[in-house]
C-alpha cells in the first residue's frame, strides 16, 4: 500500500514507513487503510511476513516501526515466540509492537520480555491504537491499562492472578511440565500428583505437542529458554509458581 501527503499543493513522499506484518491478507489490508487515516505522515505498509517487505524495503521510505499482529495465537507459542525474537533481534533500532486478540497481562509481559515495544490488544479502538504507534515511535512503550489494572484489583481482593506461562498449559499440565524440567520419571510425576501413569503419558504427549517437541528433553530443553523465571523450586513436593 502506498500513500503520498499533499502539503500547500505540492505531492510529497512520507519520510518514514510503518509496516504492518499480518498472514491474514483482509485484516491487514483493512487495519492498514485505518492506520493511514490517521498516520497521513508516514506510508502504511501491509505485508504477510516480513520476508515480503524486505524484497521491495527500497520501493519505500526508512522504515519506523513494525506492528506485527499475531491475532488469536499465544505469544507463549514456540513459533510466535520465535517471530518475535527475530524481528526485535534484526531490528534493533526499530519499535517492533505486538498486536492480539488477548489482554492476559502474561502474554503481555512475555512479549516485552522478548523486546516487543508495545503490546495492543484488539479490544482497544483505533484512535488509542495510533496513539500507541506514536509513544513507541517516540521511544515508550504500550500496555493496555485495563490488564494492570486487572491484577490489581485481583491483588486488592486477595485473588489468584493468571499463572505463568501465559495459559499455555492447564494446572495439571503446568505441573507436569515442572516434574519434566525436573528429570522426574512417569512412575515418580504420578505419585507425587496422585494419577495414573498413563494419564501422566497423555499430559506428556500433549505438551509436547503444544511445544511442538519430539522427546522429554527437548520439552526441559524448550520450557527453560521460554520460562526461565516462571517456577521457583517446589515447597512440599509442590510446583509454587513466582508472583
Amino acid at each position: 500500500m502506498h500513500r503520498e501527503a499533499l502539503a500547500s499543493g505540492i505531492s510529497v513522499r512520507p519520510r518514514r514507513s510503518l509496516v504492518i506484518v499480518d498472514s491474514r491478507a483482509l485484516g491487514r489490508e483493512c487495519f492498514a487503510r485505518s492506520i493511514a487515516a490517521h498516520k497521513s505522515e508516514m506510508e502504511v505498509l501491509a505485508y504477510g511476513s516480513i520476508e515480503d517487505w524486505k524484497r521491495e524495503r527500497d520501493m519505500h521510505p526508512p522504515l519506523a516501526a513494525i506492528l506485527f499482529n499475531i491475532g488469536g495465537r499465544k505469544v507463549v507459542e514456540p513459533e510466535v515466540t520465535g517471530e518475535i525474537s527475530r524481528l526485535t533481534s534484526e531490528f534493533r533500532e526499530t519499535p517492533v509492537v505486538v498486536l492480539a486478540d488477548s489482554d492476559e497481562l502474561p502474554q503481555i509481559v512475555k512479549a516485552l520480555e522478548y523486546g516487543a515495544k508495545g503490546y495492543i490488544p484488539s479490544s482497544i479502538g483505533i484512535d488509542v491504537c495510533s496513539e500507541a504507534i506514536s509513544l513507541a515511535l517516540a521511544g515508550g512503550i504500550f500496555v493496555p491499562a485495563s490488564s494492570v489494572l486487572a491484577v490489581r484489583q485481583s491483588l486488592a481482593s486477595g485473588g489468584e492472578t493468571t499463572p505463568p506461562l501465559g495459559g499455555m498449559f492447564t494446572l495439571r499440565q503446568a505441573e507436569v511440565v515442572e516434574a519434566l524440567r525436573r528429570g522426574k520419571a512417569n512412575k515418580i510425576i504420578a505419585y507425587e500428583l496422585n494419577l495414573r501413569e498413563s494419564t501422566v503419558k497423555v499430559h506428556i504427549r500433549n505438551i509436547m505437542k503444544k511445544l511442538k517437541a519430539t522427546n522429554r528433553t527437548e520439552v526441559a530443553y524448550k520450557i527453560n529458554d521460554l520460562f526461565p523465571g516462571d517456577f521457583l523450586p517446589p515447597a512440599g513436593g509442590k510446583p509454587s509458581w513466582s508472583r
